[in-house]
């Protein structure tokens, strides 16, 4: 059975899409932990980021590099904080935070439920600076 990410990047579940390439994917987090919450994955389906091809897992970082330069500008913030935990999805991902303090990117913290129209705008603003 797809992963729920590959469901996502097959347009079978909606998203708050920021970029795709031709082997990468990037989408707001519907839970996020701070407005501006990126995962950027591999549009193959691999459980382990580790498990990525080496080419594959380059191309990955590039993306997410270019996200997050990109989410820096949208969200004030000190930095962008990136994080791979993959547990709770078999799907290789990369998380992107937007982070002044080191307890934003604990998991642990309550999500934030944004409305669709926040998360559009969010979507929008990091589309810009791409």
């Amino acid at each position: 059975m797809a992963s729920i990410f590959t469901r996502i990047i097959k347009g079978e579940i909606p998203c708050y899409n920021i970029a795709e390439t031709e082997n990468c994917f990037a989408f707001l987090d519907i839970n996020p932990l701070r407005m501006g919450h990126v995962l950027c994955v591999p549009k193959k389906e691999v459980d382990y980021l580790f498990d990525l091809e080496d080419d594959l897992l380059k191309d990955l970082m590039s993306f997410s590099k270019t996200i997050a330069i990109a989410l820096k500008k949208a969200v004030p913030c000190k930095r962008i904080g990136v994080t791979v935990i993959g547990l709770e999805v078999p799907h290789a991902h990369i998380h992107l935070i937007p982070m002044d303090y080191m307890s934003d990117m604990n998991f642990s913290n309550p999500k934030l439920n944004p409305k669709p129209e926040e998360m559009e705008n969010m979507a929008k603003q990091i589309i810009n600076y791409l």
